[in-house]
């Protein structure tokens, strides 16, 4: 085995700069795409641990079974990229605006017991898949929340009300979260879109708050 050909076979130092420019591109396209494609597609992994582990998983890969890729080419590559890591890193430090661009800040899903449909919205947060995080954590109706954050890794934090000051709500299993086909006179019914509880005089009522006109019956008390 020629070590000399495995190691350098034909490169060039206008080749070595070459990929490490395409190591720049690529890293910054990486940090893009993740960061603009929302935090759930990142969960429990920050967008640098995502862009180290795409970047340097392809540029090992090819020096493994291509007998034209030589290893320093990989080499070149793990070194760009763990010096951008560092660099990136030392930039979030410094810079809160940095840091706010490329990690973005907690987001607001629930305030008061009441949904923020426009961040909802924004981070393409399904309702079935945020209310399903919610019952994993005990929640049976948004009166018990007084705030639910998704946070910059895509994981939801949520801060209940104490029990004395639990209200009506809009419930989140699947049984509970329908539409109300018939109106019962003194009773709570909340708005399916953004959680607005009230009474109602009738079904038909526009909600005050994001002028939906979909009501499900409130919740109180835990009964599953």
């Amino acid at each position: 085995m020629d070590f000399i050909r495995v190691l350098l076979h034909d490169t060039t130092l206008s080749f070595a700069l070459e990929i490490v420019l395409r190591c720049i591109v690529m890293y910054v396209l990486i940090i893009l795409v993740l960061r603009f494609s929302g935090k759930r597609g990142v969960r429990q992994l920050s967008i640098f641990e995502i862009a180290i582990i795409l970047s340097l998983g392809s540029a090992a890969g090819d020096p493994m079974f291509y007998d034209d890729v030589p290893l320093i080419h990989a080499v070149i590559v793990f070194t760009v990229i763990l010096l951008l890591y560092r660099f990136t890193t030392y930039l979030m430090m410094k810079s809160d605006v940095i840091e706010t661009v490329l990690e973005g800040r907690p987001m607001y899903i629930v305030r008061n017991g009441l949904l923020i449909v426009e961040d909802i919205k924004q981070e393409k947060y399904s309702y079935d898949e945020f209310f399903a995080e919610m019952r994993q954590q005990k929640i049976e109706h948004l009166g018990q929340v007084k705030y639910a954050l998704l946070e910059t890794d895509g994981c939801l934090s949520v801060l209940p009300y104490s029990k004395e000051n639990i209200k009506w709500g809009l419930p989140i299993f699947p049984d509970d979260y329908k539409q109300a086909e018939e109106l019962i006179v003194n009773h709570h019914y909340s708005c399916m879109l953004c959680g607005q509880t009230q009474l109602l005089s009738s079904l038909d009522v526009q909600c005050s708050r994001c002028n939906c006109k979909r009501w499900a019956e409130s919740k109180l008390d835990c009964e599953h």
